[in-house]
């Protein structure tokens, strides 16, 4: 009979709006003797979008791994909110600043109280157009329900995602995806899902509400996505031309389950170009899970 290992899981919420709402993540510390199998298996047990894995590293003062229910991504907005906010509340950090080590390099998290911040990269847009029809299809939209030129576009600040721009909050809400097209287009452009947003918000004070559609990762729709709240912040400065430099961005109102989320970005603009973000928000501790795998 092979040995067993007992992993205790914890699982936060990641952007809470006024405390309450919020995406869930799981976070396993000390997971320095965890194979990437052990990892995928624990992930997907846990059932959460995401899992982050916090072991040891030599380039920054944590390496973060994430892994969805069926496969391991390079970076989790919400997933890094929840770890960085845990361990600032178990003084673990004790610092306004750390940093995580991920698969394709290291980034600075920026802690206030009990809010995180995470860095991410100036933003590459990468053009769509020949595929407008197919994504129109695949949320049950028309040309019509769409701002006018304002283009669809995919921005990647890390990860990539699809930015959908809709005319308003009932559109928004309205939509149904096809989950089979929205994966099939992820594939092929390497998304890790559909971002559509509205400018037409539930709080006068934010920016955009969005909803996030990644089922290529089993993400059929989650509640705050922060590496996709950051290329949007920076959409809506460059195509809309704004003069801010901080967007708060809502999401998790349209699921089934409701769950209100507030993401925050910060943005850095050098010259007019966007160098560099960090978006953030809240984690709430919420529960416990142990899990037994076999080692």
């Amino acid at each position: 009979m092979s040995d067993t290992k007992k992993i205790e899981v914890q699982v936060l919420n990641a952007f809470v709006d006024n405390d309450q709402g919020g995406n869930p993540a799981g976070v396993v510390l000390n997971a320095d003797n965890l194979s990437n199998e052990n990892k995928l298996e624990i992930a997907s047990r846990v059932g959460l979008s995401e899992t982050a894995f916090v072991s040891k590293s030599n380039r920054a003062d944590f390496k973060l791994d994430f892994f969805t229910p069926n496969k391991q991504i390079a970076h989790c907005g919400h997933a890094t909110i929840a770890t960085f906010s845990y361990l600032k509340q178990l003084g673990i950090v004790k610092s306004d600043h750390s940093s995580k080590e991920t698969i394709d390099g290291v980034l600075e998290i920026l802690l206030k109280e009990d809010y995180a911040y995470m860095e991410q990269k100036a933003p590459r847009y990468i053009d769509v157009s020949h595929k407008k029809k197919d994504i129109l299809i695949a949320l049950g939209l028309d040309k019509n329900d769409l701002i006018s030129n304002k283009p669809i576009q995919v921005v990647n600040t890390g990860n990539s995602f699809m930015l959908i721009p809709v005319k308003n909050s009932t559109i928004l809400k309205n939509i149904e995806p096809n989950h089979d097209i929205i994966t099939s287009i992820s594939n092929e452009l390497d998304l890790i899902g559909f971002y559509p947003f509205t400018l037409d918000t539930k709080h006068k004070d934010r920016d955009a509400s969005s909803r996030m559609f990644g089922p290529r990762y089993n993400i059929f729709e989650e509640a705050a996505t922060g590496m996709a709240a950051g290329p949007l912040a920076c959409y809506l400065y460059d195509q809309f031309k704004s003069q801010k430099k901080k967007f708060l961005i809502e999401q998790g109102e349209y699921m089934k389950n409701p769950s209100s989320s507030l993401i925050t970005v910060d943005l850095t603009v050098k010259n007019g170009r966007i160098t560099s973000l960090m978006a953030g928000g809240k984690g709430m501790f919420k529960k416990r899970i142990n899990i037994e795998i076999n080692s």
